[in-house]
């Protein structure tokens, strides 16, 4: 059975992609800081008939992070999809307020956390000639918005490693892509503002997975 890894793992998009995958034949690691959570996503997705087990790791733990995929391949055998998407927060700051004190944490929880999360599954996938890796930022990855600098600049980081990862394992059996997804993830949401369910989203990151065909998919309404 292959195994789908999410790396920050929750009850909205994460587990719509858990559901997904899962729905498909993949056996489903879930990872995030919340234990309690993480239980809860299992209990949902083993009632469904599909295998899962939670790995609480803090994403922003280089350590904490790569023991939780390591365990999980441990658990499952090798990671077959990697699936990157830990929700940083709404952190509001303009660019120009912009200092190396407020943007570590989201260097750190991003990007440095994606690379982490990549490093331990990589090289089992090479081995093995095979492997998806499918990293999640926003719009503001693409088209920055003002308001939210410092993560634009983490996921700007994070995208342009994804696009390169695709343009050097490509020949390699490694598929990687970036999904920014330019709209609020909800079934509804607040007048005027564009928005996209979590389980229409998740069928991009199916596609994506089975067609290998993209470097990057930009989600809008």
């Amino acid at each position: 059975m292959p195994t789908l890894a999410i790396v920050g793992a929750g009850p909205g998009l994460g587990l719509s992609i858990a559901k997904v995958f899962g729905g498909n034949g993949f056996a489903v690691a879930l990872i995030s800081r919340n234990k309690d959570k993480l239980d809860g996503l299992v209990q949902e997705l083993t009632a469904s008939g599909i295998t899962a087990a939670a790995f609480p790791a803090d994403t922003a733990n280089r350590t904490e992070l790569a023991a939780a995929l390591q365990a999980a391949a441990g658990r499952f055998g090798r990671i077959d999809v990697l699936e990157f998407s830990p929700h940083a927060g709404l952190v509001i700051s303009a660019p120009q307020e912009v200092t190396v004190e407020n943007l570590q944490p989201q260097i750190d929880q991003l990007l440095h956390g994606a690379v982490t999360a990549t490093q331990a599954v990589l090289p089992a996938m090479l081995e093995a000639g095979a492997g998806t890796l499918l990293f999640t930022t926003g719009g503001g990855a693409i088209n920055p918005y003002p308001m939210l600098a410092t993560t634009n600049i983490a996921q700007a980081g994070l995208r342009n490693w994804a696009l390169n990862l695709h343009n050097t394992l490509a020949d390699k059996g490694i598929f990687a892509t970036n999904v920014a997804i330019n709209v609020f993830i909800g079934a509804t949401a607040p007048e005027g503002i564009p928005h996209a369910a979590p389980d229409d989203i998740a069928r991009v990151y199916w596609e994506l997975h089975t067609d290998r065909d993209r470097p990057e998919h930009l989600v809008t309404a």
